[in-house]
């Protein structure tokens, strides 16, 4: 990493996030959905896109696979590399909720440090993390992309959940069983959070 530019100035915003918040009639937020791979952080996160996209919501999922196409499309899988995807995303996911965006991330996002920095880039509150709970065994089972095989076989080294840590939330403002819940009640679930907190 270079160290920050001292000749790099912040330029404050002629409108700031209450106009931009106004004008979406909602507040905005970032919605940090992780857990193993197939344990349906993605189906969920587009699933509660589509919602809010239906409610008349500003919204847009960052999802794991996507971003590693561009913006980290030079990282690994190492654990040090995982902690600057995580960083990245982070930032971007800051950028949104100033652009009164709720922005929903899909990151495995294995270590509870990492999603700590990410939670405390945003003001208090603006994070909410949700978890989405599938037993191993059952992600492995459904495997839509033939990773966890792959991982088994060692062609894959630093697989979460098989050959690197995952570290489930300790206190995660929502916590869903993705493993056996519907998808209509884990999306339900979260618009209503949603709801709760005055976002929507």
């Amino acid at each position: 990493m270079t160290a920050p530019n001292n000749n790099v100035v912040w330029h404050a915003a002629s409108v700031d996030r209450e106009q931009r918040e106004s004008l979406h009639h909602h507040k905005s937020v970032v919605l940090w959905f992780t857990g193993l791979s197939a344990s349906g952080k993605s189906t969920l996160a587009h699933a509660v896109e589509k919602e809010l996209y239906a409610r008349g919501c500003h919204s847009f999922v960052l999802d794991g696979d996507n971003v590693r196409h561009g913006l980290c499309s030079d990282l690994s899988f190492s654990l040090e590399d995982r902690h600057e995807n995580i960083r990245r995303i982070a930032n971007v996911a800051k950028l949104f909720i100033e652009a009164g965006v709720i922005v929903l991330t899909a990151f495995i996002s294995p270590l509870r440090q990492d999603r700590e920095i990410a939670r405390n880039l945003m003001p208090h509150g603006d994070f909410l993390e949700i978890y989405c709970d599938a037993p191993v065994e059952v992600c492995e089972k459904r495997d839509p992309k033939g990773l966890y095989q792959k991982a088994r076989e060692g062609k894959i080294a630093e697989f979460t959940g098989i050959s690197s840590p995952y570290e489930a939330p300790l206190k995660p403002e929502l916590h869903l069983n993705t493993g056996e819940q519907p998808l209509e009640e884990s999306v339900n679930a979260v618009i209503e959070m949603l709801l709760e907190r005055g976002i929507i």
